[in-house]
């Protein structure tokens, strides 16, 4: 295990690292393909598969809610309609955030809030949670005014400064992180829209970007992961996480490449790794 010393909880017998983490696996959603995506329901059944983190995605509903939810708008996972930006708090839970669940789903699920995803998973796992963009069409994103600091006053209110990393594919947004709290975990979220591996020092150069944000992780889409992609980052002192290998074998070839996290939308695999 990684870390300089240990905060044992003894009600629940186990042991947290403090920074930098020793993490393995990462129920992506709460582990998309086995409940519905980031509701309470996929935390809980991760939780019971032993994950070492869980991952969620966080916007914030039009007056000033923060809500655990992936998409921008609604009509993909929930009965209801409309862009996130447009809807309160009172509409987005009043939705079956189960409603299309591959297979269906025999009950309702609300669309959580941070705090209750939080506040469920302490001290039980980590917690991974991507800042999102806010968006009002195809192509054209903004951010949420306020988002940093509203998911800070969350983190800080339960007290897991420690056992959560903040990532964004808005890679500015985690320099405003760290402004505001220096010791918060980052990472840049990293795919062929926003990076070009092809260019000549394009390895080097994110690892750059990545300090110069004063970022601990970088946390890339699988199948852009290479050997000399994992040398590059372990090199300058940079962690390496990677999403969502959801077979066996990518899982397997990540690992053994000397991947640091998996993040996948199926952690019932990792005990055939």
């Amino acid at each position: 295990m990684l870390g300089d010393f240990a905060i044992i909880d003894e009600r629940k017998g186990k042991i947290f690292m403090s920074t930098p983490w020793q993490i393995q696996s990462i129920a992506h959603r709460g582990g998309a393909r086995l409940a519905p995506e980031n509701t309470l329901v996929a935390f809980q059944n991760a939780l019971t598969l032993g994950v070492d983190a869980v991952e969620l995605d966080v916007h914030m509903s039009s007056d000033g809610h923060l809500i655990v939810f992936h998409d921008n708008t609604l009509e993909r996972l929930t009965d209801g309609s409309g862009n996130i930006l447009d809807r309160d708090f009172a509409y987005l839970r009043s939705l079956n955030a189960a409603a299309h669940f591959h297979g269906g789903w025999p009950k309702q699920e609300q669309i959580p809030t941070l705090h209750e995803v939080l506040s469920l998973v302490k001290g039980r796992a980590r917690v991974l949670v991507e800042l999102k963009a806010s968006s009002r069409g195809e192509g054209a994103y903004g951010r949420y005014s306020g988002l940093v600091s509203a998911v800070l006053e969350d983190i800080r209110a339960l007290d897991m400064l420690d056992d959560i990393l903040l990532i964004s594919f808005d890679w500015d947004l985690l320099g405003t992180v760290k402004e505001l709290e220096p010791a918060m975990q980052t990472g840049i979220i990293v795919a062929k829209e926003n990076w070009n591996a092809e260019e000549p020092g394009a390895i080097a150069g994110l690892c750059e970007r990545a300090k110069d944000l004063r970022c601990e992780w970088i946390d890339i889409h699988h199948q852009m992961i290479t050997p000399e992609l994992v040398r590059g980052v372990q090199q300058v002192g940079l962690r390496l996480a990677t999403w969502t290998p959801n077979t066996r074998e990518d899982l397997q070839r990540c690992k053994e490449l000397g991947v640091e996290a998996l993040t996948t939308d199926c952690p019932d695999l990792f005990p055939l790794l």
